[in-house]
């Protein structure tokens, strides 16, 4: 089966079969890449770059514009994304090391990721724990989440759009702690935060309605991670009392 006829199989389609870089199904809401062998190093694939604009020549590469539009797509309008895996050959390289990758081979089966940035760069992730815990989605409007989908576990849809609107409202500023990610890692910090859902998403069971404002509110991975420490979870003000009385007692 040739890559077209895959993605093709699962109703996905590009603006052309030759130079794009990822293919999108807008019935069913979602982006497909290829994870290339080359750029994965454990859980993490590395599927687009900032630094991919522009070719060894300093043309812009004809797949960038569409694969960065299907990126914000994941992150600002709810897309899912998919991967599949690919390898690699540097067969069409010239001597001087340039030319077009080669597909070697691939798997003509979907993956569900998450996506992740880091600097100007974007992965897939097949663990939302790297980054998120369980109870993290991925911004005031209300937006509908929590249906339910079928992979290897059950899990529940996370809206990308709610979280931006939290952000949005609330910043990044751990509400528990304070802790500030861009003051203390410096640029590779920039915007980043945990969110976390003041009712549980998994405990309702079926798809419903948030308030980006009034149900989330960002935290720090730690704080996150003692939150859900128990059961049920600590609220903020819970949390708040426990961090205040341990640095008065110390």
């Amino acid at each position: 089966m040739s890559r077209k006829k895959f993605i093709e199989s699962v109703g996905a389609t590009c603006k052309n079969w030759q130079w794009s870089w990822s293919f999108i199904n807008e019935t069913k809401r979602f982006i497909v890449f290829g994870a290339w062998d080359r750029n994965t190093e454990g859980q993490k694939t590395l599927i687009f770059s900032d630094d991919w604009k522009l070719n060894a020549h300093g043309k812009q590469n004809q797949g960038y514009e569409q694969s960065r539009k299907h990126i914000t797509m994941i992150e600002e309008d709810g897309f899912k994304l998919m991967t599949f895996p690919m390898k690699y050959s540097d067969a069409r390289k010239g001597e001087d090391g340039t030319g077009p990758a080669k597909i070697a081979g691939f798997t003509p089966a979907l993956s569900e990721q998450f996506l992740k940035k880091i600097g100007n760069s974007w992965y897939a992730d097949d663990n939302s724990d790297s980054s998120t815990l369980a109870e993290e989605i991925s911004t005031p409007e209300r937006y509908a989440e929590g249906a339910k989908v079928s992979v290897t576990i059950n899990a529940f849809e996370r809206s990308g759009a709610a979280r931006k609107a939290c952000i949005q409202s609330h910043g990044t500023l751990c509400a528990a702690c304070g802790f500030d990610f861009r003051a203390f890692y410096g640029v590779i910090g920039e915007g980043f935060t945990h969110v976390h859902h003041i009712v549980p998403i998994g405990s309702v069971g079926e798809q419903h309605e948030i308030d980006p404002v009034q149900d989330l509110i960002p935290v720090c991975p730690n704080c996150h991670a003692m939150i859900h420490r128990v059961d049920p979870p600590l609220t903020i003000p819970q949390l708040r009392k426990l961090i205040d009385k341990t640095n008065n007692a110390n």
